[in-house]
């Protein structure tokens, strides 16, 4: 996917008025946009093969449908949004692939966080041609963390982060080192945490001789 291109976000929900403002929320939140909502289950499948969205808000209940149903035979991501908080129906949506479920009515703070949360979850799974499991876990978690993760930075974590930032290139410890006041130990251990975040990506820069170098970039 382009960089400079938003996620499109495809909204289905029986009630017009709930599925306008979900496409609001949508429209609202940086590097996302949402396509032309639909209220009919029959409409799903050529709104998904005409729009390609990246991503579904779907509903539960729907007329001439189930988005449960859906779920089982759209291939995209979707979130299940939905006032259905049914065991069944949740354990069935998360059976059947949904990345999230939002019970209804919710703050479009919350959205926002998911929404952001799924575009790290996309860069980290594109930003590499395989992934290990440490890759893979870190991608599960930011569908639940979105942006809160960031938000919760200690000073210091914020200091690391600004510090190879400003590098303007791979930052090396002792750059972060000499950029914040702080130890090579503790720089060492924010370092990781931030890699582990997915804010931070690791590069190992190898020399003529000796252990390869780790060198830091903030993931784009």
């Amino acid at each position: 996917m382009n960089p400079n291109t938003d996620y499109k976000v495809l909204v289905v929900d029986d009630d017009f008025r709930v599925a306008a403002l979900h496409a609001d929320y949508v429209d609202e939140v940086a590097g996302f946009t949402a396509l032309d909502p639909v209220h009919d289950a029959r409409m799903v499948p050529r709104a998904v093969a005409e729009g390609k969205p990246d991503l579904l808000l779907l509903d539960v209940y729907l007329p001439q449908g189930s988005g449960l149903e859906l779920l089982a035979t759209l291939d995209v991501d979707a979130f299940v949004v939905s006032a259905a908080t049914e065991v069944d129906a949740v354990r069935t949506a998360i059976r059947r692939g949904a990345l999230g479920y939002l019970v209804k009515p919710f703050d479009p703070k919350v959205l926002a966080s998911r929404l952001r949360g799924y575009a790290r979850y996309r860069r980290l799974l594109e930003g590499s041609a395989g992934l290990d499991q440490q890759g893979i876990d870190r991608a599960q978690r930011a569908l639940l963390a979105g942006e809160e993760s960031v938000a919760a930075a200690t000073p210091t974590e914020q200091a690391v982060l600004a510090a190879v930032a400003a590098a303007g290139e791979p930052a090396t410890v002792m750059q972060v080192v000499t950029a914040v006041g702080i130890s090579r130990a503790t720089a060492q251990r924010y370092l990781a945490n931030l890699v582990q975040a997915g804010s931070l990506r690791l590069e190992l820069a190898y020399g003529s001789r000796g252990r390869p170098e780790h060198r830091y970039l903030v993931q784009k």
